[in-house]
């Protein structure tokens, strides 16, 4: 942090030769260090009271994660997908903790993997403080909520507990570590030797966060198959509806308000200027500029599917438009800082369409998830990548990121085309390493039995048969179960 010093022998010089000079500079001095001491002391304050607000909005994004769970599957498995966002947090917070920070952002080391600050140690620095590692942990368990959504419904608990201390501990942080620690390979605030001359611009986590999460979903629910009784016996899709299309809601309001803490918050501090001191646009004219580009990403993207959906299947869905919603969200993550809220519109637009075609894909296919994450978070999310690379703007580029006055920026608007080869290689990459990772523990956990639950656990409900017990005390389909006499339900 730059400041301006006072020099008692230099002011001593200005004062001339008096006999009280030498005490009135050191006077004066001493009082002015104290002074601009208080003030980057009242910096460091503001900046890490913003980043824990901005956590603290990122973790309530798991209430709405567990809402939005909890209302898109059938009734008989609430308790078990609410318990598994429970543990996603609990799990990753220990694993975050022991391993997962220091891969992720343990500085100095390599390009792959970082290799300091195991368990916290050396904390606080002048580097990083507690704040910065609760937010880090916030994004990590929301890339281990997205693939709980995928698999839902039909897996073992045990399978959970597994997958969420594999994929904090040790997928996520790696694939942090790449784009988002000043040492990885593919982060675009290397000291040099920076990807294609650029880095990747992946701001708050298309890739990092979702497709990380959307790719280990995939691998999972693929393995496991689909849902008893998703497909008939010709292959055609079978609806198998939420339960309560009030949580769903209300658990996307909660997301929708926590994604203000996961972009805007992702610039990690706010008393920053862009330019000359007295200025009226620094730092936090780029947060409300991110905060409102996420908005209209968003809105954008809930239209678009509220009409295509109707043009498709003849209804005003209301679960549709929330995945269409967070499609937006989840497309706008990685170019939020860096485009003009017009360029939002186009985001959201295009994130809407890709959704309806994975969804449509998927269906063709014959897989089955649950929540649409792998569709959402992966295909909204590759697609917010390649967006980045197009409409970026050089103004921004500069002022977020710094670096040369020739860093490449959006191909579609005169930066070239390095971001985007860069931003190609990003999602290749995620691609291949959560995959070989992933995809070989949900093989092995496949292998093991320990994967899928058995067909009677699937058909009675998880709460049944691994909880103890209803998350209602009623329950349409036990009451459907239920032995009846002379036409009377008993």
């Amino acid at each position: 942090m730059a400041s301006f010093t006072c020099s008692a022998s230099d002011l001593n010089t200005l004062l001339g030769s008096g006999a009280n000079s030498t005490a009135a500079a050191e006077y004066i001095c001493n009082g002015f260090n104290a002074v601009a001491n208080k003030f980057i002391d009242t910096t460091y304050a503001v900046d890490n009271t913003y980043l824990l607000f901005s956590s603290y909005l990122v973790f309530a994004m798991q209430l709405g994660f567990a809402m939005l769970c909890a209302g898109s599957v059938r009734a008989k498995n609430t308790m078990n997908i609410m318990l598994t966002n429970v543990l996603d947090a609990a799990t990753g917070g220990i694993f975050f903790y022991i391993f997962g920070f220091a891969f992720a952002f343990g500085t100095p080391s390599n390009g792959f993997i970082g290799k300091h600050f195991f368990g916290l140690s050396d904390f606080p620095s002048q580097s990083f403080d507690y704040g910065y590692f609760l937010y880090q942990w916030a994004f990590a368990i929301a890339s281990a909520g997205i693939t709980s959504g995928s698999i839902a419904e039909r897996t073992q608990f045990v399978s959970y507990l597994i997958y969420s201390s594999f994929l904090t501990g040790l997928v996520y942080p790696i694939v942090a570590h790449w784009f988002w620690s000043a040492d990885g390979w593919g982060s675009p605030v290397r000291s040099e030797n920076l990807l294609f001359g650029s880095g990747v611009i992946d701001f708050a986590g298309c890739g990092v966060v979702h497709l990380v999460g959307a790719v280990a979903g995939f691998w999972g629910a693929l393995i496991e198959g689909p849902r008893i009784g998703r497909f008939d016996h010709e292959g055609k899709g079978v609806s198998m509806r939420g339960h309560s299309g009030t949580l769903v809601v209300m658990g996307t309001f909660l997301l929708w308000f926590g994604w203000y803490g996961f972009n805007p918050g992702s610039f990690l501090n706010i008393l920053k200027i862009y330019g000359e001191s007295g200025n009226y646009y620094g730092q936090w004219s780029a947060i409300g500029r991110t905060a409102v580009t996420t908005t209209l990403a968003g809105c954008t993207a809930a239209l678009t599917t509220l009409f295509g959906k109707r043009l498709q299947t003849g209804h005003w869905n209301v679960t549709d438009v929330c995945n269409g919603l967070l499609g937006g969200f989840a497309a706008i993550t990685a170019g939020c800082s860096v485009v003009d809220p017009w360029a939002a519109i186009i985001c959201g637009f295009i994130a809407a369409w890709v959704l309806i075609g994975c969804n449509m894909l998927a269906e063709k296919f014959q897989y089955d998830d649950p929540l649409e994450a792998a569709q959402l978070h992966g295909g909204c999310g590759t697609w917010g990548i390649i967006f980045t690379a197009l409409f970026a703007k050089k103004q921004y580029v500069k002022e977020v990121y710094g670096g040369s006055p020739d860093r490449p920026y959006g191909l579609l608007l005169g930066g070239g085309g390095r971001l985007l080869a860069a931003h190609l290689v990003q999602i290749l990459a995620i691609v291949v390493w959560v995959s070989v990772t992933m995809g070989t523990l949900f093989f092995i956990l496949h292998k093991l039995n320990l994967l899928r639950s058995s067909h009677e656990e699937e058909m009675s409900g998880l709460d049944l048969t691994s909880h103890g017990g209803l998350a209602y005390e009623y329950h349409e389909e036990l009451e459907e179960r239920r032995p009846k006499k002379r036409g009377i339900e008993i």
